[in-house]
């Protein structure tokens, strides 16, 4: 939820794909030390007085933060872009969007269309020096497909995979049951699935539930070395020297988590942060106008918005949690539909930098663009929603409450919101008011990510602040909404956004997966988002412009790709931009000769990618955090 893959995830989310665009906004400073969970100072005074010729990037976390370190149930922007940094994955992106190299050289699939061969590097060995083979690829997904456990964060991405088998050190065969359009977007970096070591995961399988990934340094491979974690403090990282895709410019990372992002942007003033990849809008055009910052602002990837606690409960059929039983009632979530006021949240909440929020896939996508029909949107419309109530037999008490007819309950619902997002507190402000003008009484709950979370997981809710980013695939994003993602009996599996479960919906989630001509593939996602947009489940506020920023003394090569004509960046990958970003003194990264997997801007322009994507993609499953989607 908020703050992924947002409640969590969603983000975000994917090749991270809108986890590291550079951008320098303004910010009013305000004390780090009151936002810190740990003093930045000392934690990057250590690496410094360790090795003062080296250098260190110093980031940002992602403002969801880490909810495991465990790369099989993970799903919070935090431990995705960690992921990332630390694990392979088959593929990597071009300069132009399109599957890059990465563990595999190349890869070909069969004349049906059913069998995809891929061609691992020989050679390649993991940080503990055992040798990378396709075994270990073949295992990983193996686990996901037949372990409900291990299939918790990412299982919908393999749901089509008949089989997958390691012919030889180098070779990966996957099978699918029908023509997968994406198999070449399941595992890159940040976004799909990490190809994890066998010899140290097999032992682990046994209670991968319990399993915390907490010895360091991380055995993995990739740009970094994950060599030190402070739950809600810090991440450190040593550069991979000899990696694949080309050396990373700084010798160390250090991710940094803040409480909020003024303590952030206070870090980024003083020194003690080089980047911070989300800022709020306020921050953003008072950081515009500091010279020795750069700014960027990119269009939004992801949306923000309110679920509905409708019916929560399991795969069988089960009741689970406290939700009030009268959002059951479509009647009753289209009346808070037409009480919530988009527009001016859009205003008001983002100052004008985003999006008014409708379709279910965000606007960087613009091949997944969908709206409603004319003259069957959700307008702005308080008298409708007090007529439609009044309709449906919930009648006003003395306390100016309506009574759900059936259960006899007065309409008393709790609103979740994340205890350290603005935009939350300022979207309930305007909720309470909007829905107590029609009789609907809201109770603020502010609630820690972890909070959020574990009531959603439960069913302890009836509204809650969420928000999701995704990346030019929408698989990770659309299949949150099938049946498949509602949790077992004993609570394992579930990667559920908000309960929906819907028949017709998932058969159009199994054809789109299939579809590889990009138009058709775009009616039947249009077609998913319809379904969307009338169940009232998932209701849509806004897609945010993704506000960063950056110091210009300290770093250079963050930003890739250029502004549009209105200025506005495309989303961006923390995978590439801290593999690529370097100090003002140094050279930039190279990438080996022949390789193609990050030479170049990762985006061409706004739009090219998307152009050239075809029916594939990224699938970014982020939940963002409360700094993602500022």
């Amino acid at each position: 939820m908020g703050t992924g893959n947002t409640r969590r995830r969603l983000t975000l989310a994917a090749c991270a794909l809108s986890g590291s665009l550079l951008v320098s906004a303004g910010v009013s400073a305000a004390s780090a030390a009151s936002a810190t969970s740990a003093p930045a100072a000392s934690v990057m005074s250590a690496s410094a007085a360790s090795a003062p010729q080296e250098t260190t990037l110093r980031v940002k976390m992602s403002g969801s933060g880490v909810d495991t370190l465990n790369p099989f149930l993970a799903f919070f922007n935090g431990a995705l872009d960690i992921f990332g940094s630390i694990y392979p994955a088959l593929n990597s992106l071009d300069a132009k969007g399109r599957p890059g190299p990465y563990l595999a050289e190349s890869w070909t699939p069969s004349q049906d269309r059913l069998t995809w061969t891929f061609k691992l590097r020989d050679g390649l060995k993991w940080s503990d020096g055992t040798p990378i083979t396709a075994e270990d690829a073949a295992w990983t997904f193996n686990l996901i497909m037949t372990d409900t456990v291990a299939g918790t964060a990412n299982g919908s991405l393999v749901g089509n995979f008949a089989s997958v088998t390691a012919t030889d050190p180098t070779t990966l065969v996957i099978k699918t049951k029908a023509p997968q359009a994406n198999v070449t977007y399941v595992s890159i970096p940040i976004s799909g699935i990490p190809i994890v070591p066998k010899h140290i995961w097999e032992p682990r399988a046994k209670n991968l539930k319990d399993a915390k990934n907490d010895t360091f340094p991380v055995v993995g491979y990739g740009p970094w070395t994950l060599t030190e974690y402070k739950p809600e403090q810090y991440a450190k990282f040593d550069a991979n020297k000899d990696f694949v895709l080309g050396r990373p410019g700084f010798d160390h990372m250090i991710q940094q988590s803040f409480k909020s992002t003024d303590a952030a942007v206070a870090a980024l003033r003083s020194g003690q942060l080089d980047y911070i990849n989300g800022v709020n809008p306020t921050q953003f055009k008072a950081l515009r106008a500091d010279k020795s910052l750069l700014t960027a602002r990119e269009v939004g990837n992801g949306w923000t918005g309110v679920e509905v606690n409708h019916n929560a409960r399991t795969r069988t059929g089960k009741k689970i949690g406290t939700g009030h039983p009268a959002l059951g009632d479509p009647v009753l979530r289209h009346a808070i539909s037409l009480a919530t006021d988009r527009k001016t949240l859009v205003a008001k909440v983002l100052d004008g930098m985003g999006g008014v929020g409708s379709g279910y896939l965000p606007p960087a996508w613009p091949q997944w663009k969908w709206q409603p029909a004319a003259g069957e949107e959700t307008p702005f419309d308080l008298a409708r929603a007090g007529e439609i109530l009044d309709d449906a037999g919930y009648t006003k008490g003395a306390d100016g409450v309506r009574v759900d007819p059936k259960s006899g309950r007065p309409l008393e619902l709790r609103l979740g919101i994340h205890s350290d997002d603005t935009a939350d507190a300022g979207i309930s402000t305007y909720l309470k008011g909007w829905l107590e003008t029609i009789g609907v009484k809201l109770k603020i709950q502010t609630l820690s990510m972890s909070a959020l979370n574990s009531d959603l997981a439960k069913g302890d809710w009836d509204l809650l602040m969420d928000g999701w980013t995704t990346g030019p695939d929408p698989t990770y994003l659309l299949g949150i909404q099938t049946c498949a993602t509602l949790p077992k009996d004993d609570g394992t599996g579930g990667n559920t956004d908000a309960f929906f479960c819907d028949k017709a919906y998932d058969e159009l989630f199994g054809k789109q997966l299939t579809t590889f001509d990009q138009d058709e593939r775009a009616k039947v996602v249009a077609e998913m988002q319809d379904i969307l947009y009338r169940a009232d489940v998932d209701q849509i506020h806004f897609y945010a412009d993704t506000l960063d920023v950056a110091r210009t003394d300290t770093v250079t090569g963050l930003i890739t790709g250029q502004p549009d004509a209105q200025g506005m960046y495309p989303a961006q990958t923390a995978f590439w931009s801290y593999l690529k970003a370097t100090p003002p003194s140094a050279e930039a990264a190279t990438v080996p000769a022949g390789e193609d997997g990050g030479g170049g801007p990762l985006w061409i322009g706004g739009g090219v990618l998307l152009l050239a994507l075809a029916g594939g993609g990224i699938a970014l499953k982020r939940r963002s955090g409360a700094g993602d989607r500022e």
